[in-house]
């Protein structure tokens, strides 16, 4: 999550109503047809009691750096994180932003048409319209000057970031940003952590794309380090 989150400042869009719905570290920016906010909440608690409860299960789901096979039983959410993470090779917890942007996304889709969902630089858009998605890549030269355009038809799409020069969330690497693009949010979430956590510098991007691109589901890359960039995939970039 990055600290102070002026980039959520730049949410915008005139047919949607934007709210927030937070419970404790779970803090979502939501945009939809109409102020879900109760519903929202109402879901969060919900799957925040699913993974602590299963947490005093399985300790190991929450500390753990590498895949691990969850327990049976085990919620759904837990299913997904673990599978999520066994493609990336990373610790499950490393799809949690993207598992409630999702999960909360999909329940809110029940009441509105559109939505989109922000956890820590992590989304999850359905949209009816064509979006553009600013990149924030902390005090790299690129940051906020180039955009993703998403079309409807790509949607529902997880767009998720990891950066190891922004915000607290672990990252072995140094990128400013590394974007991963999926119908699957709770993949592009591990995905962008695996692949920041390999980005030590610019000379390295490569190796980046060429790990991301390689695994099943990921529908786009895009790597900054510094004034570099390397992108892969089905993305359409614009000026923000």
């Amino acid at each position: 999550m990055y600290e102070k989150r002026n980039y959520r400042e730049s949410f915008s869009g005139s047919n949607l109503i934007f709210f927030d719905a937070a419970v404790m570290e779970t803090d979502l920016k939501i945009g939809a047809d109409k102020n879900l906010g109760a519903i929202a909440y109402k879901w969060i608690v919900e799957y925040r009691k699913q993974l602590e409860e299963y947490i005093r299960f399985q300790p190991l789901f929450l500390t753990s750096l590498e895949p691990i096979i969850p327990m049976s039983p085990c919620p759904y959410i837990v299913k997904r994180m673990c599978e999520a993470a066994k493609k990336a090779g990373v610790g499950p917890m490393a799809a949690v932003a993207g598992a409630f942007s999702e999960l909360v996304g999909l329940k809110l889709l029940e009441d509105s048409k559109e939505v989109i969902i922000e956890n820590g630089g992590d989304l999850f858009i359905k949209s009816d319209s064509i979006r553009k998605i600013g990149i924030y890549a902390g005090k790299s030269p690129l940051s906020w000057k180039i955009a993703m355009e998403i079309r409807p038809e790509k949607t529902p799409l997880g767009v998720c970031t990891s950066s190891g020069t922004v915000g607290h969330s672990l990252s072995f690497g140094r990128a400013d940003a590394a974007v991963i693009v999926s119908k699957d949010t709770f993949l592009a979430d591990a995905v962008a952590t695996a692949t920041g956590n390999l980005v030590k510098d610019a000379g390295d991007i490569e190796k980046g794309i060429g790990f991301a691109s390689s695994i099943e589901g990921i529908d786009g890359v895009i790597i900054i380090v510094g004034d570099k960039m390397g992108i892969w995939g089905d993305i359409k970039l614009s000026r923000w």
